[in-house]
């Protein structure tokens, strides 16, 4: 795990490697330049496989040169098969990316297994590709000259002034995090999870390398032959992330997903060390306790980290910076604490268990939507339409019935946030009802024109390119690169989410049970009580701890200097704070707030 910068083009030598240290946290162990005329190629490494000096990067053969950022979980086996064509000085991953590039051209990237952001530079074309699931960050600014890296904080320094996104603004709003290719620094964009982008005499070209829809729908309709798949693949997952030539961690919270990969590992011989965060004084947020009963039944070494408001408040300015663009999600804060305390017992790689919600269908919502679907049906339905039209809520709820009887799109991601009609209420702008459909269309495009039409795999498919991939994912990478730690995540694993596209679809919700495939799959490891325990999630108390600590006044503050909202919609949704009301909506304009005042107040 690593960082990744370069310049195509002209520089000044002094803000290019001001911009690099500026990455420095993301790889301690190893900085590497290439500098010629008009090229500027580096790399800060975070070495996992091969620690030895021979593999670091940049990665130069030939008329070759890479920087790449992630672990190539296959990079063995691909070795062994190139080795007959190829003389390979290294044990490294980066080298096998050579290797295969040579081979394949940019096709090589479909042989890959694994998470990364690379860049490639063959003699004057520049190709960088995200990994298919967006594990990896990589983001770009094409000005007067091309500069890409794998955060934004690296990129801003060539930008000529500060401007402010409106698109990302207005996606940020909807889905908690900005849409590709949009960043909330106008000129900043980034690649998508899936494609891949070549720079050559000046032109940019962004293409899309993998996507989750061109796996065959309905290959697999025995429920049977699906929990036997899937468990193979799952397993096949987690194995490949077990290797690593350094101390190894994860995560352990009361759910069922950590639950499964410290299981597998412990069956692999594999003990892991496992953290868990609590609160105190606020149970109903608190998983210690069910973490604890996990580890007991595991038989795992669990060790629990306790946060309390002092240590929130202080972090939080810190992480905010971190993110380098608003980020829509509270659990960051707790998070980047946990990776601290992981960071200082000397571990670089910890398991984390994102993606199983998306792909087995753990959000309780995706069945509420399924039965809000089927009311689409009704064929005398334009009473009810006008009824809603007439009695405007708030209440999400409301929404969702009014844009079945108006035949608009139901589902846009498990993180959406404020709906059009909201952010109309709210802001100084006109904003019409389903202008956001615009951010999810390419989206929604690929899925119509695809063989998919159980609406459960648009579900799936739009969570795991936004609301994961940009939301949770940026959120895990940039709190565990912050201390130096990659993070891995087995249910993200590209032919493990190709497995279950290819399942039929109703496998996954006919019993109505939220993960039914996966609790089938893991119920031999994990008993009852962990797999019939009541479903958490990372919630922290963060709104109390708002509250408490006096923050909220910062969004007065700037929306005073702003004039970005009515003031008194705002002062009602701040007043619904103390209530618990909207509660993710106001941490989206804190957070929001703090990013304005540093930025562009």
């Amino acid at each position: 795990m690593c960082s990744i910068f370069g310049i195509i083009g002209e520089y000044d030598e002094s803000q290019a490697k001001y911009a690099l240290a500026k990455l420095s946290h993301r790889g301690r162990d190893n900085c590497g330049i290439i500098q010629e005329k008009n090229l500027f190629f580096a790399h800060h490494r975070l070495s996992i496989q091969d620690t030895s000096p021979h593999a670091n990067q940049p990665f130069k053969h030939e008329n070759i040169s890479l920087s790449f950022n992630g672990e190539i979980y296959n990079f063995k086996e691909l070795r062994v098969t190139l080795s007959k064509e190829f003389e390979f000085k290294t044990d490294s991953d980066s080298e096998v990316i050579i290797a295969s590039y040579l081979k394949w051209g940019v096709d090589f990237v479909n042989h890959l297994r694994g998470m990364f952001a690379i860049a490639l530079l063959d003699k004057d074309t520049l190709y960088l590709f995200r990994d298919r699931l967006g594990k990896k960050p990589l983001f770009y600014l094409d000005g007067k000259s091309f500069v890409f890296a794998s955060e934004i904080k690296a990129l801003t320094p060539f930008l000529t002034k500060t401007k402010m996104n409106e698109d990302a603004l207005m996606s940020y709003l909807s889905f908690l995090a900005p849409t590709p290719p949009h960043t909330f620094f106008d000129g900043i964009k980034k690649l998508a999870c899936g494609e891949y982008l070549t720079f050559k005499d000046g032109n940019v070209e962004v293409k899309r390398y993998f996507d989750l829809l061109d796996t065959k729908p309905n290959l697999i309709t025995s429920k049977d032959e699906a929990i036997f798949t899937l468990k193979k693949l799952l397993e096949e997952s987690i194995n490949l992330r077990l290797n690593a030539d350094v101390p190894m961690a994860s995560l352990l919270s009361g759910g069922i997903d950590s639950a499964t990969i410290n299981a597998h590992a412990k069956r692999q011989g594999v003990n892991l060390q496992t953290y868990t965060i609590g609160y105190n004084g606020y149970s109903k947020y608190d998983e210690r306790e069910n973490a604890r009963e996990s580890a007991k039944i595991l038989g795992l070494k669990n060790k629990e980290i306790i946060i309390n408001q002092n240590d929130f408040l202080e972090a939080s300015d810190k992480v905010l910076d971190t993110l380098d663009e608003p980020l829509n999600d509270p659990a960051s804060i707790p998070l980047y604490l946990l990776f601290e305390n992981i960071a200082k017992d000397g571990y670089k790689v910890v398991l984390s268990g994102e993606g199983s919600d998306e792909l087995f269908l753990g959000y309780r919502q995706y069945f509420e939507y399924l039965d809000i679907q089927e009311a689409s049906k009704l064929k005398h339905k334009n009473w009810l339409k006008n009824y809603f039209k007439a009695n405007y809520s708030q209440n999400r709820e409301w929404e969702h019935y009014k844009r079945i009887f108006n035949d608009t799109l139901l589902f846009r991601t498990s993180g959406e946030n404020f709906t059009d009609l909201q952010k109309n209420n709210l802001m100084k702008r006109n904003v019409k009802d389903n202008q956001a459909l615009k951010y999810l269309k390419p989206y929604r495009d690929r899925f119509e024109n695809s063989r998919h039409v159980d609406e459960s795999i648009w579900y799936s498919y739009i969570d795991l390119n936004l609301f994961q991939a940009e939301h949770f994912l940026t959120k895990l990478d940039r709190v565990s690169m912050a201390h130096t730690i990659e993070s891995r995540t087995p249910f993200l694993d590209h032919k493990l989410a190709c497995g279950i596209f290819s399942i039929a679809p109703r496998l996954r919700y006919e019993d109505g049970v939220t993960k039914s495939l996966l609790k089938q799959i893991i119920k031999p490891y994990l008993g009852e009580k962990i797999i019939n325990r009541k479903k958490k999630g990372f919630s922290n108390p963060y709104m109390e701890y708002l509250i408490s600590g006096d923050k909220l006044s910062l969004i007065k503050e700037v929306n005073s200097q702003t004039g970005m909202f009515k003031t008194k919609e705002l002062n009602e949704y701040i007043s619904s704070a103390s209530q618990g009301g909207f509660k993710q909506h106001i941490w989206g304009l804190y957070v929001l707030s703090v990013w304005t005042k540093k930025h562009l107040l």
